[in-house]
C-alpha cells in the first residue's frame, strides 16, 4: 500500500502530454473520428488561482532528465515548437488531478507554475489563443507547450501537428484590471469614439446597416500582441483583399495591442464582401469598427 501511495502524486506529475505508458487504450495519439467545430469555444479567462497541489513539485525526473519548476511566471516570454495531443488522452487526468477535456482551451508546459494562462501566438499566420496551463509537458526536444485539440485547431495547426509559436505568461491581476477599464470606457451604443479607442459596432457578412457606415469605418481582422505577427497577418490580409491595411496600437497599460485594420471601408456591400472573404479564409474575428 505504501508503494502504491508514492508512486501516485508521480503518475499524477508527468500527466497526459508525456506520452508514456500502457494506461492509455489507445496506442497512437490522434484527433475526434470526425472534424469538431470548436468555434464556438472562448479563450480561457485568466483569474486569480492558487498554485494547485498536484504537478508543482520541484524538482521532478521524466525520461531521465530532471525539470525544476518557476517560482513565479511573471514575465515568462518564449518562442519554440508547439505541439498537440487529444484523444488518447482525453478523460484522463493531468498533472494536477483535473481530467483532460480535449475540447477545453488548456495546455502543459514543463515549468511554469500550475496553474498559469498564457497567450500562445502562431508565428506563422498571427493566429492567438489564451489557454490555462494545467499539465505537463511535451517532453520531447524543441517542444515548449502541448496544446488541447481545441487550441490547436484555433491556431490552425492540427494537419501540421507543430508549430513555431510564442507563449507569454498573463498576469491575471492586470488582465482583470485591463478588462474593466475597457468595459467602462466602451459605450453601450456605437457612438463616435474618442480617438484611438475601439467602437463595438459589428458586423456579419449577412447583414450590414448602411446607417452605421460612418467617414473612418474599418474592418478589424485581430488584435495581437505581438508586432510581427501583426505584421504577418497585415501582409497577407493585404494580399488576400487587395485593400488597404493598417496596423494601429493600442496601449492597454501592461501591454500594447497591435489591431490589424482594413479600409477605410465606405459602402454596406464592401463591407459584407470582405468580411465574408475574411471569414472564409480564417479571420472569422473580423468586425467592424469606427475610428476618428
Amino acid at each position: 500500500m505504501k508503494r502504491i501511495l508514492i508512486l501516485l502524486p508521480l503518475i499524477l506529475l508527468v500527466g497526459c502530454s508525456s506520452g508514456g505508458g500502457g494506461r492509455y487504450s489507445i496506442k497512437q495519439d490522434h484527433g475526434p473520428s470526425q472534424a469538431v467545430d470548436v468555434s464556438h469555444v472562448k479563450d480561457a479567462v485568466p483569474r486569480v488561482e492558487p498554485k494547485s497541489r498536484g504537478g508543482n513539485k520541484s524538482p521532478y525526473v521524466v525520461f531521465g532528465k530532471r525539470y525544476y519548476i518557476m517560482d513565479s511566471a511573471q514575465g515568462y516570454k518564449q518562442r519554440g515548437g508547439a505541439s498537440w495531443y487529444g484523444k488518447k488522452f482525453h478523460g484522463h487526468a493531468t498533472s494536477n488531478g483535473e481530467k483532460y477535456d480535449m475540447y477545453a482551451m488548456t495546455a502543459a508546459h514543463k515549468s511554469l507554475p500550475i496553474p498559469t494562462y498564457v497567450r500562445v501566438t502562431n508565428l506563422k499566420n498571427g493566429r492567438q489563443v489564451i489557454v490555462r496551463v494545467n499539465d505537463r509537458g511535451p517532453f520531447h526536444q524543441g517542444r515548449i507547450i502541448d496544446l488541447s485539440y481545441a487550441a490547436a485547431s484555433k491556431l490552425d495547426m492540427l494537419r501540421s501537428g507543430t508549430a513555431q509559436v510564442e507563449v507569454e505568461a498573463i498576469d491575471p491581476r492586470s488582465w482583470q484590471r485591463s478588462s474593466s477599464v475597457i468595459a467602462a470606457a466602451t459605450p453601450a451604443l456605437p457612438v463616435r469614439s474618442a480617438p484611438n479607442v475601439r467602437v463595438p459596432v459589428r458586423a456579419t457578412a449577412t447583414e450590414v446597416s448602411k446607417s452605421v457606415l460612418v467617414k473612418g469605418s474599418y474592418l478589424q481582422v485581430g488584435a495581437y500582441s505581438n508586432r510581427i505577427a501583426a505584421e504577418r497577418v497585415t501582409a497577407a490580409v493585404r494580399a488576400l483583399t487587395g485593400e488597404k491595411v493598417v496596423i494601429r496600437n493600442l496601449d492597454r497599460g501592461d501591454r500594447v495591442l497591435y489591431r490589424v485594420q482594413v479600409g477605410p471601408v465606405s459602402s454596406d456591400t464592401q463591407v459584407r464582401d470582405l468580411i465574408g472573404q475574411l471569414e472564409r479564409s480564417g479571420y472569422p474575428e473580423t468586425h467592424l469598427v469606427d475610428l476618428d
